[in-house]
């Protein structure tokens, strides 16, 4: 994907849900600074998809429609300041719309069919 200028982050109520059971799942398996370290990374990685939808790493899949792209949080683990997430596992599965506005569809651990968790009506681009 190329380079893209900036755009507005929103998040469907899908992908705050998966955010939501993510930390919630984070904290109860590695505690409250594993979690924080978690959503800390997932902030940056918004972030910096924000600044450049077509940053290194945001990509499409053949497994899912041509519209949606995907950007694993490892992509942006080395942004985070302070203490890092070694492993990051998810997924921010997203869509452009009109340049503008950058739709996050789900964030899904990177063990999961991806294509299976695709609203099936996407956002109109």
């Amino acid at each position: 994907m190329p380079k893209r200028p900036p755009v507005r982050v929103r998040l469907s109520p899908e992908a705050e849900a998966d955010l939501l059971d993510i930390l919630q799942w984070s904290e109860e398996r590695f505690g409250q600074g594993a979690a924080a370290r978690y959503a800390e990374l997932v902030i940056q990685a918004l972030r910096d998809l924000e600044a450049d939808a077509g940053r290194p790493g945001a990509r499409q899949r053949d497994e899912l429609p041509p519209e949606v792209y995907s950007y694993h949080l490892a992509g942006s683990r080395d942004r985070v300041a302070g203490d890092r997430v070694r492993t990051p596992r998810h997924f921010i599965l997203f869509q452009l719309r009109n340049d503008a506005v950058l739709d996050v569809l789900r964030i899904l651990h990177d063990s999961r069919d991806l294509a299976r968790h695709i609203p099936d009506e996407l956002p109109e681009a």
